[in-house]
């Protein structure tokens, strides 16, 4: 291994494939080196020359391969590189980091995600978690990444869309506004574990409201760009 730009150490992979997830969205895999090993919730630094930007792991520790949820951003800089890479194009990435892991307790668990901010609540699901609440807030019901794994393991699965014309799709099991409107509105008082992983304003009123309704619960967050 040698030195990233960010100074931390990294492996020299390649991509083994990718699919897509939504018109703007790529799931990427990564072949895995020889005892990378993570926790889920983890995320891991993904280098191209001098571009360099950290991604939740959204697969199995069980996987052979490594996998990222991309968006790719039209003025990005690297994400527009990984949504167009093929296999056999190179990459670094670094080992494993991070402490946004699933820590059940006596709470009832609320996941509360937004767009790839859903990464890490699949590699949840991948390593065993079950029974929660999962928010998933999106413009549409084609980004609802993962749907089938989530909602198989979920207790209640709340897709949470903001675009106005998918309130014609009229499934019972939508919300349709955002996932700080839901906690507002429909989530019932008690005292949670919230996981919340997603943009920062998401997070600011997210954490505003659960301190003024749910004061005895537990917050874990995870800033998602």
């Amino acid at each position: 291994m040698d030195e990233m730009v960010t100074g931390r150490s990294h492996f020299e992979v390649e991509v083994v494939g990718s699919r897509r997830l939504a018109d703007h969205t790529v799931e990427i895999r990564f072949q895995r080196p020889a005892g990378f090993g993570f926790l889920p919730g983890q995320k891991i630094g993904v280098a191209h020359h001098a571009l360099h930007r950290d991604y939740s792991l959204c697969g199995s520790q069980q996987d052979a391969e490594l996998a990222i949820c991309v968006r790719e951003i039209a003025q990005g800089s690297l994400s527009p590189v990984l949504a167009r890479a093929k296999a056999g194009d190179r990459f670094q990435i670094t080992p494993a980091f991070g402490y946004f892991l699933y820590q059940p307790s006596a709470r009832p668990a609320v996941f509360v995600a937004t767009g790839t901010g859903i990464a890490p609540f699949a590699a949840f699901v991948h390593g065993g978690a079950g029974n929660f609440h999962l928010l998933h807030g999106v413009r549409s019901a084609a980004e609802l990444y993962y749907r089938r794994l989530l909602s198989s393991a979920a207790k209640q699965y709340t897709p949470c869309l903001s675009r106005e014309e998918e309130k014609l799709a009229g499934m019972r099991e939508n919300f349709y506004g955002r996932v700080t409107d839901f906690l507002e509105q429909r989530l019932p008082e008690d005292d949670y574990d919230f996981y919340l992983c997603g943009r920062g304003e998401m997070l600011r009123d997210a954490t505003r409201i659960i301190d003024r309704r749910f004061d005895g619960s537990r917050v874990f967050a995870e800033l998602f760009f």
